[in-house]
């Protein structure tokens, strides 16, 4: 059975690749752009919309103002690039905002930006592939009414795809994002060459009046009417997300590995504030109009629209556009809809990577720090994906309804990330004494001071013009992020505390040598002293302790401290180049076999007994798939060394471990 389980894997995600196999997935910057900065370059395939859709609200003079909203929200991405520019130079390990956050502003900062960000990369996946979907259903029709399970489908597939490895979907991404990006470049060079001849022609919106809301019959007057004003800004601003992604995806661009992905963050910059300014302007001049329902916005000669189907903006331009050569509107809806798709690939190239550096910290269950068999953090896309279905089937689909959940992490990052890069050129300044160098820091400085209050002011917006629109789904979930996150780091510390040895290990290796048995090491602490005096006490012929090398760094750091210590007991480290732990074990343990047939081979492992089920998810899970492999071996005894935790031993006398807790067990 597990060999046709091994066979499918093959055949969907390809051969496994080696550990030394990592320098060749390195990205270039035509690779990298289209994979870190798909969901930016996305955003003004619905971010127009949502200005349009807000400000038609107070009726369609209202509309009016896009431009100069769009112009706001230009102002604030370029501003955060130029600052996230540095940010590549001075934090290149990967961390992004999390990492300057932490330095910079203490843990419980870093801890806010890391569930923020989590929060919203779910949420990029949620609204692109939603987005995605709507309009795949407006180029065909037969797909309407079947949005949610489309949707569905598509992030299943996006799953696929990433889990092969992060240079496959790239070179598979590229060709789709580059075609929309000439195909949105032609619409607008061709509207603007027709408008200033005199050719352009109106959409076909334009043929309909825009209702006013109740609230707005006097146009945007008052409180109400900049309150209004603020809201389309905050939505446009979703024109932001993917910026912090090429900050934390550093480490995979090919060296230099900060300039590299500087330039590729200005090339963001520019191509999306050109996009984002010219759909707006030639919405205007097209007379383009976009509101939440026609049946009840719209009129025509003074009753409802029959049988008006509303497609997005975008395509009305195309369609405006390229009216005499339709295969180009065509063209512009499929290549949309495949960037509306492929824009969740930033947050599944973001995701895993952060979710990697939390459980590094401790912070996440650790499994979430290994790479798979192709060198993909497979966890973590699988964790995405999974968050990202439950938001689909929730809110059925609908962008409108997902998008007021939308941008509020992110800009909680920029804001924090700011802030943090504020502290961090004042601390770099005390420090430094060549006139040039402190010249620089303080441009630098400047540039993030001005950063900090433009996205601190864009999140207040935010917060004040979405909140009770949805926005506090979105909080609520940072908040439970945030606290899940904690409280797996305390359950890490105190795991960690209760298992480190004591100054005097002596004790703990006293029993005799009289034992024949393999005893699987990972770390040396208690539990594994314990294992290696139980195999002794059973006297065997031969005794062998066994670690296998995921990790170079980590297993030479474990051999060099088993060698200081003096223990009387032979390690053997096993290579393991595709990061596996149970098959070199079993290829070694069968090379046994095969040298002596009659022989009984005894394998220790060093097990957790935990007092909660959850914990169970943070445990044993490497010791639970190699004991279901070693059971079915001939001639092979497996022994689960139990180590109570003290979750586990409530109520129980201290005399029930060998080594007790330090502290009360009570």
């Amino acid at each position: 059975m597990s060999d046709i389980v091994d066979a499918g894997k093959r055949l969907l995600l390809g051969r496994p690749v080696r550990s030394d196999g990592l320098g060749h997935t390195l990205l270039p910057k035509r690779i990298a752009l289209p994979i870190f900065a798909s969901d930016a370059l996305s955003s003004v395939a619905y971010a127009p919309d949502e200005i349009l859709l807000t400000l038609a609200l107070a009726g369609i003079a209202a509309t009016a103002l896009s431009p100069w909203v769009g112009l706001g929200v230009v102002l604030v991405l370029v501003t955060v690039v130029l600052s996230y520019r540095q940010n590549v130079h001075a934090y290149p390990s990967g961390g992004g905002d999390y990492e300057i956050a932490t330095e910079n502003l203490g843990k419980t900062s870093g801890l806010t930006v890391a569930s923020a960000l989590l929060v919203d990369y779910v949420l990029t996946v949620a609204v692109s592939i939603s987005s995605g979907a709507q309009y795949a259903a407006t180029a065909f029709p037969a797909l309407r009414g079947h949005e949610t399970l489309l949707a569905v489908g598509l992030v299943v597939l996006l799953t696929l795809v990433n889990l092969r490895g992060v240079k496959e979907s790239g070179r598979l991404f590229a060709v789709p994002v580059y075609l929309f990006m000439i195909a949105v470049g032609a619409t607008a060079i061709t509207g603007f060459v027709q408008y200033v001849t005199g050719t352009l022609g109106r959409a076909e919106s334009a043929a309909y009046e825009v209702v006013p809301s109740a609230a707005y019959e006097q146009g945007l007057v008052g409180v109400a009417g900049a309150f209004l004003v603020a809201r389309a800004f905050a939505s446009g601003c979703a024109a932001l997300t993917g910026v912090e992604a090429i900050s934390n995806g550093v480490p995979a661009f090919r060296p230099p590995k900060s300039r590299n992905a500087a330039a590729t963050l200005a090339m963001l910059g520019a191509i999306s504030a050109f996009m984002l300014g010219s759909i707006l302007l030639l919405a205007i001049a097209t007379g383009a109009t976009y509101v939440e329902d026609p049946a009840r916005d719209l009129l025509i000669d003074g009753h409802a629209p029959v049988g008006y189907v509303q497609v997005p903006v975008l395509s009305q331009l195309a369609h405006t556009v390229f009216a005499s050569f339709p295969p180009m509107f065509y063209l512009i809806s499929a290549a949309t809809g495949l960037i509306l798709v492929l824009a969740a690939n930033t947050a599944f190239n973001g995701f895993p990577v952060l979710g990697s550096i939390l459980a590094k910290d401790g912070y996440l269950p650790r499994q979430l720090h290994t790479r798979g068999d192709r060198l993909a953090f497979s966890n973590g896309i699988i964790s995405l994906a999974v968050g990202a279905i439950v938001l689909i089937v929730a809110f059925d689909a609908q962008v409108t309804r997902l998008i007021q959940l939308y941008i509020v992490g992110v800009f909680v990052s920029f804001t924090l990330s700011q802030l943090g890069m504020v502290r961090h050129w004042t601390s770099a300044l005390r420090l430094a004494y060549d006139p040039r160098v402190r010249s620089r820091m303080k441009r630098s400085r400047a540039v993030n001071i001005v950063g900090f209050g433009l996205t601190a002011t864009v999140l207040v917006v935010v917060l004040l013009t979405k909140f009770l629109h949805g926005a506090w789904i979105a909080i609520l979930a940072m908040a439970v992020a945030f606290f899940v996150m904690r409280k797996i780091r305390r359950h890490y510390d105190a795991v960690a505390a209760e298992l480190e040895l004591d100054a005097d290990v002596d004790t703990e290796r006293a029993l005799p040598s009289r034992v024949h048995a393999i005893v699987l090491v990972s770390k040396i602490h208690k539990p594994v002293m314990r294992a290696i005096a139980y195999a002794r006490a059973t006297r065997p012929s031969t005794l062998e302790a066994v670690t296998v090398a995921v990790d170079q760094e980590d297993s030479a750091a474990l051999v060099e401290r088993w060698e200081s210590l003096g223990l009387p007991v032979t390690l053997r480290v096993l290579d393991s180049p595709f990061r596996e732990i149970t098959r070199p074990v079993l290829s070694y343990v069968r090379s046994i076999r095969r040298e002596s047939p009659r022989d009984l081979v005894v394998v220790y492992i060093p097990e957790y007994v935990v007092g909660h089920w959850w914990e169970q998810l943070l445990h044993n899970q490497s010791a639970l798939r190699l004991k279901g492999r070693l059971l079915f071996t001939p001639g092979v005894v497996v022994a689960s060394v139990p180590w109570r935790l003290a979750s586990s031993v409530a109520g129980a006398s201290p005399d029930a471990q060998l080594y007790p807790p330090k502290g009360p067990t009570s």
